[in-house]
């Protein structure tokens, strides 16, 4: 089905594309990824279960020490991990995968009052194409992004009144996780030997965007991606799946499988907190794989800096023994250039190296 956007494109979502074809068999060819970068599902299973679980104890004081170490050793080596005992309540965690697999459930006409232009990094609403680009792969994934931090961005008018509570359950979700993702990053900093509020001293009003994925299932599940491989752009990213499971990351060369709990939530931490801690913490390069027999929803909220931030490594972790790796950036540059480019990977960070011979333009 060919529906309009806010721009007046002809968009096509992918929900709708299933659901109109009525049987489909063979994916369209702009969902057909490279043969080098198509998902390799033979050994899906056995990759389960190898990114690290960090158990929170709630924060509580006694328990710090293990908390910085283990989540310190997770960010040199992984740059992903899941957290348990993080004080947002379960119920919370299923409310929003509730309201989102409703609103998904809902007849495509009323998904559409609330659609959004496609390839706009100010964009918020139901969407399918994060960037617009001539030679674009597309992902087998539609979704829903909202503007929800700073108070000033949100507008829930903007978002679905149906099912009902959806707006009630998106406020209270956006605030639980603005709380953990500062405790989160009060850890990461103390954890690489920085003050508790210095990265957050650096995204000073962060910006918060919380964004319900669907990817429906899909006939040629080993010639597409609902999510090209990619390292998220901001500070840290805070995401819950169901039980279906799908996002992988990159470890080694491999790509591993996160294990579906209903109570952890996935933490990656981004482009600008690598940066910041100058290579010592790495931002983890992620994708998310389909299947052919049930659809999958995640929800990811991204906390980041204000475009008019400027990112660049901690003057503490700089020494005559450990140069800058890294050159400062404007953060709303970073953001046009990823949008403009496309993710591919780490590239747009590797671009930023200061041992990278090629100038990074904007």
């Amino acid at each position: 089905m060919d529906v309009d956007d806010k721009s007046g494109e002809r968009v096509e979502r992918v929900q709708a594309l299933i659901q109109d074809g009525n049987g489909l068999q063979f994916i369209p060819k702009e969902y057909v990824q490279p043969p080098g970068l198509r998902p390799n599902l033979v050994n899906y299973k056995s990759s389960f279960a190898q990114v690290p679980v960090i158990n929170l104890f709630n924060f509580q004081s006694n328990n710090l020490d293990k908390i910085r170490q283990d989540v310190g050793k997770a960010c040199r080596e992984w740059g992903v991990f899941q957290v348990i005992n993080h004080e947002v309540p379960t119920r919370l965690l299923d409310d929003m995968r509730d309201i989102g697999l409703k609103f998904f459930e809902t007849p495509v006409e009323h998904k559409l009052k609330y659609a959004c232009k496609s390839g706009s990094p100010t964009s918020e609403g139901y969407g399918s194409k994060m960037l617009v680009k001539e030679d674009q792969v597309l992902d087998w994934r539609d979704y829903f992004n909202h503007h929800t931090q700073p108070i000033s961005r949100r507008n829930p008018s903007c978002w679905p009144d149906d099912p009902p509570f959806y707006r009630e359950t998106v406020q209270e979700y956006s605030e639980q996780i603005k709380l953990l993702a500062q405790r989160l990053l009060a850890v990461i900093s103390e954890s690489i030997g920085l003050k508790s509020t210095y990265i957050q001293d650096v995204i000073s009003e962060p910006y918060q965007n919380i964004t319900i994925s669907y990817y429906p299932a899909c006939p040629q599940p080993e010639l597409a991606l609902g999510l090209q491989a990619h390292s998220d752009m901001g500070a840290i990213t805070l995401l819950i799946q169901d039980e279906v499971g799908g996002l992988q990351v990159l470890k080694e060369g491999e790509w591993i499988t996160v294990q579906p709990l209903r109570d952890a939530i996935v933490v990656n931490l981004g482009d600008q907190t690598q940066i910041l801690t100058n290579g010592t913490y790495k931002s983890a390069e992620h994708r998310a794989i389909v299947n052919a027999h049930k659809a999958r929803l995640s929800v990811a909220t991204f906390y980041d800096p204000s475009r008019q931030t400027r990112i660049r490594p901690a003057p503490e972790l700089v020494s005559k023994d450990s140069l800058p790796r890294y050159r400062e950036v404007l953060y709303g540059d970073y953001v046009n250039a990823w949008y403009t480019k496309g993710p591919e990977g780490k590239r747009n960070i590797d671009e930023l190296s200061i041992k990278d011979e090629h100038a990074f333009t904007l």
